[in-house]
């Protein structure tokens, strides 16, 4: 005797059971793929409309970055350039100071010496523990 004989005369609903239990679980599967789709969709949008809304607020963050960026180069530019011209002003007065008196230049410069080297004198006695 075939057992599948045999089963269908001991439960005769069986096929249509199975049927109908595939069926169910076909349509289960498809109704969680319908959702799941759906559900990414949204996604989808979601992620788009938070770019849309980033995009212009990081451009102009981006344009600020950039300006202050551009500013503070000009300023340092600015503060060389005005460091350079004020050195360039000094020593010029100062060669014309030692050219109009060179006597009290030289004695300027010799106490300035002077003073720096009791300076070195007094900083080396003070290191030793003296």
């Amino acid at each position: 005797m075939n057992t599948d004989t045999t089963f269908k005369h001991a439960v005769p609903n069986a096929p249509n059971i199975v049927d109908k239990a595939a069926e169910n679980a076909s349509g289960a599967i498809r109704s969680t793929q319908n959702a799941t789709n759906a559900a990414f969709d949204r996604l989808g949008e979601n992620v788009n409309d938070v770019h849309d809304k980033a995009a212009p607020i990081l451009d102009r963050l981006s344009q600020q970055a950039e300006a202050v960026t551009r500013r503070s180069i000009d300023a340092v530019r600015d503060g060389s350039a005005q460091l350079r011209e004020k050195a360039t002003q000094l020593s010029d007065t100062t060669v014309a100071h030692i050219k109009d008196e060179p006597i009290k230049a030289v004695l300027i410069a010799a106490a300035t010496g002077a003073a720096l080297m009791a300076l070195v004198v007094l900083a080396s006695r003070s290191g030793n523990g003296d």
